[in-house]
């Protein structure tokens, strides 16, 4: 201002900011710049009466300004420091928030309640198994059943064990039949039980022949699962009960008769009964429940006698006679090993095991022609890998909480299928396993028959009889 108190607008040139350039600013009406005097000139601009005013200092503006200047306002502001608008959508957010815990709670406390409320039809043991061989020397996986051929597919069902009188095969099926399988057709021998058949339910009555063998006289011994055990002619479909299931032997009841086998001159028939408390269409239960209740009985075909060799297994399963005739093997597929049970002789009433801590669940036992034995395994152990039953022996309490939310068919899902069979000597030596990761081919495999030259792998479950020609790998 000048000393007339006269207002001056001074212009300043834009080039008095560029670097490099001193200051300068030009009066209205002037072209010549006017040079800006520093803070050392002060005493100078005093006396000539002409004072400037201190101009405001540029602010430097940074993204980091807002947030500082307005932190104290919290969520108020944006980072632009513009005042938030309290709007609906945060209410409307916090009012989905709730309404989501209330219908999940809503949802899941019923759950919980049923599963605190209900019984498990179960009762499991705690029991250790052994860690599973490595898959490899003789386990080494390969695909050698996925060789084998399906025969009479669709045309049976499950197939559980398998026999032979000559060039005819012989096996019972789950409507409760015995079939005798010519070349290409099927005949009906006889059927155990009774019609309808197809049910779970209808299984009791119906029957289900399991383990099947041929006798010296060229008869046929059947264990049914429900019904006992029979002899049955081959040709005229004549069956005479031997022994009747569900009756009370030893204070134990007769729930599950699995497989037989029979000595050379007819006169002994053993056969397992795979538990007292469950039923074969409750064959999981038994398996997750671990309980030690299976036995192995003898029958004297002469004096009609019924007497328990052995008790107290878990899930007794296949069983053969030794060449002696004075042990058995027998199968325990809990515990997936194979024990010897004698059965005569000077040990006899004695157990001792065959082979221990198999890479999957053994079923039946057939003899090769080698002089070893076969051994079928729908379930495998793998290692490396995960064996989901394994996890669960150590853990009864889970097993519990599976089977009050599932059912038995929902669990074989969950089921890896592998199918497996192993030719095993004396002194729990394995020669050579075929192998059928997925069970592509032959899946559910339950015995392994051989005849001829082939193996003929019967099923509990599938619908065919699969044949492997050994010359083929």
């Amino acid at each position: 201002r000048a000393g007339s108190r006269r207002s001056v607008c001074l212009r300043c040139d834009a080039r008095c900011f560029s670097p490099g350039v001193s200051p300068r600013c030009v009066s209205p009406g002037q072209s010549s710049p006017l040079r800006l005097r520093s803070p050392s000139d002060s005493n100078m601009n005093e006396t000539e009466g002409l004072r400037f005013r201190r101009g405001h200092r540029p602010q430097v503006i940074t993204d980091e300004l807002p947030e500082r200047r307005y932190k104290g306002a919290g969520s108020h502001y944006d980072m632009y420091g513009i005042r938030k608008r309290r709007g609906p959508s945060t209410y409307s957010g916090k009012v989905f928030q709730v309404t989501l815990l209330s219908l999940g709670s809503f949802l899941l406390l019923p759950l919980l309640v049923i599963i605190l409320i209900l019984e498990s039809p179960i009762q499991p043991e705690v029991f250790s198994l052994k860690e599973p061989p490595l898959m490899k020397g003789c386990w080494e996986p390969n695909l050698k059943l996925r060789e084998a051929q399906r025969l009479f597919e669709n045309q049976i069902s499950g197939p559980e064990s398998i026999a032979n009188i000559g060039d005819v095969l012989f096996t019972g099926t789950a409507d409760g039949k015995i079939v005798k399988l010519i070349g290409r057709r099927i005949h009906t021998v006889t059927r155990l039980g009774k019609l309808p058949c197809g049910s779970r339910e209808e299984e009791s009555s119906c029957g289900r022949p399991l383990g099947i063998r041929v006798g010296p006289n060229g008869t046929l011994f059947v264990a049914d699962a429900y019904l006992g055990l029979f002899e049955v002619n081959p040709t005229t479909g004549e069956a005479t009960r031997l022994v009747a299931g569900g009756q009370v032997v030893a204070g134990r009841k007769l729930s599950f008769i699995n497989d037989v086998t029979v000595t050379q001159d007819g006169k002994k028939v053993y056969f397992t009964d795979s538990s007292s408390r469950w039923q074969r269409r409750d064959y999981m239960h038994l398996i997750m429940e671990a309980t030690a209740d299976g036995r192995v009985l003898e029958f004297d075909t002469e004096s009609r006698e019924l007497t328990v060799v052995m008790e107290n297994l878990r899930f007794p399963n296949g069983i053969q006679l030794l060449p002696d005739e004075e042990s058995v093997l027998v199968a325990e597929t809990t515990m997936a090993r194979i024990r010897r049970v004698h059965v005569a002789g000077l040990n006899k009433g004695g157990m001792d095991t065959f082979m221990d801590n198999l890479p999957g669940f053994p079923d039946n036992i057939r003899p090769s022609s080698s002089g070893g034995y076969w051994v079928a395994m729908s379930a495998v152990r793998p290692n490396p890998g995960f064996s989901m039953l394994d996890f669960l022996s150590q853990r009864p309490w889970i097993k519990k909480l599976i089977f009050k939310l599932f059912s038995q068919e929902v669990l074989m899902k969950f089921v890896p299928r592998y199918s497996l069979v192993a030719e095993l000597h004396d002194g729990g030596i394995c020669t050579r396993s075929f192998h059928d990761p997925n069970g592509v081919v032959a899946s559910y495999v339950s015995e392994v028959h051989e005849y001829d030259g082939s193996l003929y792998l019967g099923s509990f479950r599938s619908p065919y009889v699969a044949k492997l020609d050994l010359s083929k790998v």
